[in-house]
């Protein structure tokens, strides 16, 4: 079987470095806050391009936190892609704020810049993009609408690390971001973790409060905070990953590149890169779509080829938003019903990627 990911085989190629990082870790006698969260907040910034960076538990409280910290919440409204992931939009739930979808491009599957302005109303305080499957938002017509209205731009970066834009890195083109070091992502910890980054100085001295109880010295609490803070743990493993980012998200693009150039079949509709003038895909996902998927993945399968389906329920069809389970937003039910997700790593061999694409060449669909 040719695995989705391999976890165990990614993480396992800096097995010394990891080992020296932890004992590092466990040597110092300091486990919450402590000098590995510290370092690699400030690499994981430089690498962004930021100013700041706040580890915190997850990418969800990043995306959470950001919302809380400029004071959104009731009654006001974050404009959000109807094709995301669920974390997306709970994070805006949570901070009693209501999400106004908005339908993506069906080729980039981003949000579509050009359906942003007619959903924008007084009660309109962000514009929360993702940049899904590892391919950078249009961002240039989308700050400038939140130039024009005075919105704040919060990326959802938990798909792209590494990606770039116009030569910025995501994390750095709005004004602030949120970032996912689940396991499967380009950076991955070796469990729940995530990070904030931003520019604005303010809004970072009150996010490092908030992640830890509201408080930046101990039994003192300027806020009503959290606590959601990066393990030292997981800062030292992300802290040797980091180094290898650009080196691996390159191995995802060339297994892409070979997917595009090879898999010749009018039955598959291929990812499109968006051609923009220094734009890099990070390839978190190769996302083809068909009409008859369940056929498809079972071809697969059979094939021993093992994919995933990201994600087969759009948001306004699930039941955690059952208000929303009789609108229509056809172009996102049309992604949710025909994507399907194949092989692609940093350690996946090329020898891999040349069955995944004679397999998909030989596809036929069947009654």
């Amino acid at each position: 079987m040719i695995p989705f990911l391999d976890l165990k085989e990614i993480n396992m190629r800096h097995e010394e470095e990891i080992t020296q990082s932890i004992k590092s870790f466990l040597d110092s006698g300091w486990y919450i806050l402590g000098k590995q969260v510290e370092e690699f907040e400030k690499q994981f910034a430089q690498y962004c391009g930021t100013k700041f960076c706040i580890g915190v538990a997850n990418g969800l409280d990043a995306l959470s936190l950001i919302i809380r910290a400029y004071g959104i919440g009731e009654g006001d409204e974050v404009i959000v892609p109807s094709n995301t992931y669920i974390a997306t939009i709970l994070a805006i739930s949570a901070n009693h704020a209501f999400p106004i979808l908005v339908e993506p491009e069906l080729l980039s599957y981003n949000i579509d810049p050009n359906k942003i302005e007619e959903k924008i109303t007084p009660k309109t305080k962000a514009i929360m993009v993702v940049h899904l499957y590892g391919q950078a938002c249009n961002m240039d017509p989308i700050n400038a609408l939140a130039t024009k209205y005075n919105l704040k731009v919060i990326e959802d970066c938990a798909q792209a690390h590494g990606a770039i834009y116009k030569e910025k890195k995501v994390g750095n083109l709005g004004d602030a971001a949120a970032f996912s070091f689940y396991p499967g992502k380009n950076l991955g910890a070796l469990g729940d973790g995530g990070a904030i980054t931003l520019n604005d100085e303010e809004i970072y001295l009150q996010l490092k409060a908030l992640r830890n109880y509201g408080s930046h010295k101990k039994y003192e609490n300027l806020y009503k905070g959290v606590n959601s803070r990066l393990d030292e743990l997981h800062a030292a493993v992300l802290k040797v990953k980091l180094k290898y980012l650009d080196e691996d998200n390159q191995i995802r693009r060339s297994i892409a590149e070979y997917y595009s150039d090879n898999i010749h079949n009018p039955l598959i509709i291929l990812p499109n890169v968006e051609q923009v003038d220094g734009l890099s895909h990070a390839w978190h996902l190769y996302v083809i779509r068909s009409n008859n998927r369940a056929n498809l993945q079972s071809f697969l399968t059979n094939k021993g080829i093992q994919t995933l389906i990201h994600y087969p329920i759009p948001p306004h069809k699930q039941q955690a938003y059952k208000e929303w389970n009789n609108e229509e937003y056809p172009i996102s039910e049309k992604i949710h019903n025909e994507v399907l997700s194949l092989p692609i790593s940093p350690v996946m061999r090329l020898e891999d990627a040349v069955k995944v694409a004679e397999a998909l060449n030989e596809y036929k669909e069947t009654v």
